[in-house]
């Protein structure tokens, strides 16, 4: 018996919530992080995003600021991007610097 089977790229992932989502929210389950692309209605199955460049909100204000390169958190309390590890998960990497007073930072999916 083979130890693995493919079964597709994995730009996405199956996921069935148990309340609806709206295209555009982060979902977190465990250490994994996605985006829904499209509305999923609650008990239907539907696909996030693991893969990918979003932009994503992140606080205004002095010392929010997001450089490149720079490894992005997701606050799901506050459901903003960070750059603070501690209580959040990893989301993925700056691809555009934000300024303080950007609403968004975009951040390329990596898990």
């Amino acid at each position: 018996m083979a130890q693995a089977i493919y079964v597709h790229e994995g730009g996405s992932i199956d996921y069935t919530p148990a309340a609806d989502v709206a295209a555009g929210d982060v979902v977190v389950q465990a250490d994994l992080v996605g985006v829904a692309k499209l509305d999923i209605k609650a008990g239907q199955l539907g696909a996030l995003a693991v893969d990918g460049v979003f932009d994503f909100a992140k606080a205004l204000g002095a010392g929010t600021a997001i450089a490149v390169g720079a490894v992005v958190y997701w606050d799901d309390a506050a459901n903003q991007a960070t750059t603070t590890a501690t209580g959040n998960k990893q989301v993925g990497k700056c691809v555009r610097a934000a300024s303080d007073n950007d609403a968004t930072v975009r951040v390329k999916l990596s898990q």
